[in-house]
Formats: structure tokens, C-alpha cells, sequence
């Protein structure tokens, strides 16, 4: 069953990606390359695209593993990309490496067919809801 992005999320319906699968720790979101919207003057999907689709994707992969009030947000990611996407649909494949009590680290895979084309890492900060306090180790 193909998910669609909430309306609270209205940049990943601006760029048309959508939830194919999600579960604790993992996800698979997809993106159709369209060409007046996506490429770059070099007429292949823009890098950011592609970030982006890494970025939600690892976002909805954590999602189910919090708490209630719990919420996260991206730190870092770092993305290498290895092959151009001029057109097709991108595939984003994301596992969750570890999750500690404030830091996960995830790990999204992109393919056009079944060609790696780009490879990210993300850390992600999960945020405890407002009054509530991190025990110490």
C-alpha cells in the first residue's frame, strides 16, 4: 500500500514523494523524476531532491520508534551521490543503524532501477517533550 505524505507536510507533496513502506527503523519512500520540476540545468534530477528524499525518508524510518510527545529532528547528513537520475522513479531504501535516548543514526540507500545512485548518513536528535528531563547513564 502506497502512503501519502500528511498535509502537515507540505514540501515532500510539493516534490511528489510518497511513503511506499514504513515500519520501526525503516522505510522505503519513492519520487518520480519530472523533468520542469526536478532537473538541474544539466537536465538530471537536482542534488537536493535526492537529499531530500533521504532526509524524509529517514525521518519517517525513526518516527515509529518514539515515545508519545517525543519528536525529532535532523543534525546532520552527509550524502554522496554516484550516479545521475535524468528521469524515473528513485527509490529510497532506510535503515535505522542505532538509536540512542537522544541521538539516532540512520542510513538511506537511493536507486533508480536497481543502480545505487546515492548513499546518506543522518543523525537525527530525538527531542523529549518540553518539561521532561534525560536521565543520566
Amino acid at each position: 500500500m502506497v502512503m501519502q505524505l500528511p498535509a502537515i507536510h507540505p514540501f515532500g507533496e510539493t516534490i511528489g514523494l510518497r511513503i511506499d513502506e514504513q515500519g520501526p527503523g525503516r522505510s522505503i519512500c519513492s519520487l518520480e523524476v519530472a523533468p520542469g520540476v526536478h532537473h538541474n540545468p544539466h537536465q538530471v534530477a537536482h542534488g537536493a531532491v535526492l537529499y531530500a528524499l533521504a532526509d524524509t525518508g529517514m525521518g519517517i524510518a525513526l518516527y515509529p520508534t518514539l515515545d508519545k510527545g517525543e519528536s525529532c529532528t535532523t543534525i546532520e547528513i552527509k550524502i554522496t551521490y554516484f550516479r545521475p537520475a535524468p528521469a524515473g522513479i528513485i527509490r529510497c531504501e532506510t535503515a535505522l543503524l542505532n538509536r540512542g535516548r537522544t541521538i539516532a543514526n540512520l542510513d538511506s540507500r537511493l536507486y533508480l532501477g536497481d543502480k545505487l545512485i546515492a548513499q546518506a548518513n543522518g543523525n537525527f536528535a530525538i527531542l523529549k517533550p518540553r518539561g521532561q528531563v534525560v536521565a543520566a547513564p
